[in-house]
């Protein structure tokens, strides 16, 4: 039988580019799989590893005219997003290479003997070690940062656990020459090429997952995508972790006071994130809970003249503009709720960009609109009319987990006055990111930053951006009352690395 070919494709025009490859089959996942695995031992050395970071963030800047080219090609994202994003992604190579030099990732911690302890303490020496190899899902709607070389890989390899791709099948044509300069980058340090493998295809995703050398993973995607992989992840004979990024609402809620002081700004802001990357962005505000009275109406005067302003878009494929079609659809349809700026579709390719509203009351008690607090992806919210605060929790209460929430607060609630802090702690349980008079579409790559949040926005606690990242790639081991010279060198007491360490208690840089 033959594999069935991959096709970059511009979504602008729905026309095939290219062939880039052909489907991985079941032993083609097997040999990429080993290939890494047989990797391991190269990735060793962290001087080597925060240097082959270095060189596949230079080799991708050196080639970003060409790569930001073929990226738009396949996204339809436009060179200037694009430009952006691909810096964002060799900056964040660069960020974990830091972190490598630095090796407080490694979480050394020393204690002495100490008979005298109850019970007694005998010699304890932890620090953590790589997992092995990772399987990493791309995203669809950041081919530079969540994909080949974005924050799983970089993270992965930085934690020194060599990596499988599967391609995301909207930029295959990216994915191939990305993969092609990260094992030019391994090759010029002496590290093994296998220690970045790519495949392509829908069961090659499947077949990854299982593999028995694969031992974590990390995704980025839909719902019903993400949990099959988790279920699969799960059900193996050893189970594996695994980190998914699945879906969000990111809701925002406007406080009374905030939009009687600036619904106008508020409408504006709310319009430019809402649009972002045509709607695409995993922390697009979905839900948006906004007073009934005089300031809420201007808020939504403000947002149906910035929204009616934007103009048209093209998603990322078209699987995705007849989903979005349907769904502004469906939602539309339903009982009470009207478009001010009416989302859908816009000529044979493009979508255009439209909110709804709806009165908040109708989506608790029975017969709640429950499909409008699912996620809808492309360029639409919901901007929910709530006659009191009761109302609000209550559509608060029936959310699930995302990865942001936000408020808009007054200067005076701002400052302490009112409700402030009430709201944001009931705001936390439900978001990884909690914001304050701000938007949510931008995730900086900072060590403090967390891109992860309760079920169903991701599938764990860790984030996948910002230093702490690379934790979900490590594990712990303690070694006790081990001889100094049997001990690796991260535990010895002459602290031959040079790293931070906490001995007995105190920590020592």
């Amino acid at each position: 039988m033959t594999a069935a070919p991959v096709w970059s494709v511009d979504p602008r025009t729905g026309k095939r580019r290219e062939q880039v490859a052909v489907e991985a089959t079941a032993a083609d996942v097997d040999a990429a799989v080993r290939a890494a695995h047989a990797a391991r031992a190269s990735l060793t050395d962290r001087t080597v590893r925060a240097a082959f970071l270095r060189t596949a963030a230079g080799l991708l800047d050196e080639a970003r005219d060409r790569l930001v080219e073929v990226a738009d090609a396949e996204s339809a994202l436009g060179p200037a997003r694009l430009t952006g994003e691909l810096a964002r992604t060799t900056y964040q190579l660069r960020a974990f290479a830091d972190i490598v030099d630095e090796g407080a990732f490694l979480g050394v911690v020393i204690d002495h003997p100490d008979p005298a302890a109850t019970p007694p303490v005998p010699d304890l020496r932890r620090y953590k070690i790589p997992l092995g190899t990772v399987a990493v899902y791309s995203a669809s709607n950041f081919p530079f940062a969540f994909s080949v070389a974005g924050g799983d890989t970089a993270s992965a390899l930085a934690a020194g656990c060599p990596v499988v791709v599967k391609a995301h099948p909207d930029h295959p044509g990216l994915s191939a020459r990305v993969a092609a300069l990260l094992r030019r980058a391994a090759a010029a340090h002496g590290i093994s090429e296998g220690v970045v493998g790519l495949v392509h295809g829908f069961d090659a995703g499947v077949e990854l997952i299982k593999h028995p050398l694969v031992a974590a993973a990390g995704f980025t995607g839909s719902v019903r995508g993400g949990r099959a992989l988790f279920d699969a992840a799960a059900a193996r004979p050893v189970p594996i972790p695994f980190h998914g990024e699945l879906g969000s609402l990111n809701p925002v809620l406007v406080t009374e006071a905030a939009a009687a002081e600036r619904g106008e700004e508020i409408g504006a802001g709310l319009a430019g994130s809402m649009t972002l990357g045509v709607g695409q962005f995993c922390v697009k505000p979905g839900l948006v809970l906004a007073p009934s009275g005089e300031g809420g109406d201007r808020l939504v005067k403000s947002l149906t003249e910035a929204v009616g302003a934007t103009g048209a878009g093209v998603l990322l494929d078209h699987r995705m503009r007849d989903n979005f079609v349907a769904g502004v659809a469906e939602r539309a349809a339903l009982p009470d709720v009207q478009a001010p700026v009416t989302p859908g579709a816009d000529g044979e390719n493009g979508v255009g960009a439209g909110f709804l509203t709806v009165p908040a009351r109708r989506l608790t008690g029975p017969g709640a609109h429950d499909l409008l607090l699912e996620e809808c992806f492309g360029p639409v919210t919901v901007v929910a009319r709530y006659a009191d605060e009761g109302e609000a929790a209550a559509v608060l209460s029936r959310l699930p987990g995302n990865l942001t929430a936000t408020v808009q607060l007054s200067a005076g609630e701002a400052a302490g006055e009112g409700r402030g802090a009430e709201i944001l702690a009931e705001l936390t349980p439900l978001a990884g990111r909690v914001l304050v008079n701000g938007w949510p579409t931008g995730v900086a790559v900072a060590p403090a930053q967390h891109h992860g949040g309760p079920y169903p926005a991701t599938t764990s606690t860790s984030t996948s951006v910002g230093g702490t990242a690379i934790e979900r790639w490590l594990r712990p081991v303690v070694y006790q009352t081990t001889p100094e010279a049997l001990l690796p060198p991260e535990l010895r007491d002459d602290n031959p690395l040079g790293l931070p360490r906490r001995i007995d208690g105190r920590l020592e840089h």
